[in-house]
């Protein structure tokens, strides 16, 4: 058995990390994917290669594409913070010049971010 998560095969360090992310158990993520808790493990240390079918099962209840999966590459197919999830659901629920609107504040406190960022003042203000 590896001695730690980074000399796991990518695969197997995907779904540890990932399960982890979700704060979900062995169990917890056996039971949503319907696979034994025995197996996850496996999968996770590197034991076994998830056949085609647990690894779909797996990608879709982590939400990621499988190549996302396999290679921890491309891109997942959502955010992965609720939070942020939520808010935009209730965006997606206001008018369209409402949307705009809040979507116009956001670009700009995006745009002044990254140009703090970018001359390394780390979001700090800067003294007069």
């Amino acid at each position: 058995m590896p001695a730690d998560i980074t000399t796991l095969p990518a695969l197997a360090r995907q779904i540890h990390l990932l399960r982890r992310a979700r704060g979900w158990s062995q169990p917890e993520l056996a039971a949503k994917v319907d696979i034994s808790s025995a197996m996850i493990g496996r999968y996770e240390r590197g034991e076994m290669m998830p056949p085609a079918d647990a690894m779909a099962k797996l990608a879709k209840a982590f939400d990621v594409t499988m190549d996302h999966l396999y290679h921890d590459t491309g891109t997942p197919h959502a955010q992965h913070d609720k939070a942020t999830l939520d808010r935009w659901a209730m965006l997606n629920h206001l008018s369209a010049p409402e949307r705009e609107r809040i979507l116009s504040v956001m670009d700009a406190l995006m745009r002044d971010a990254k140009t703090r960022e970018n001359y390394g003042n780390g979001g700090q203000g800067t003294a007069t």
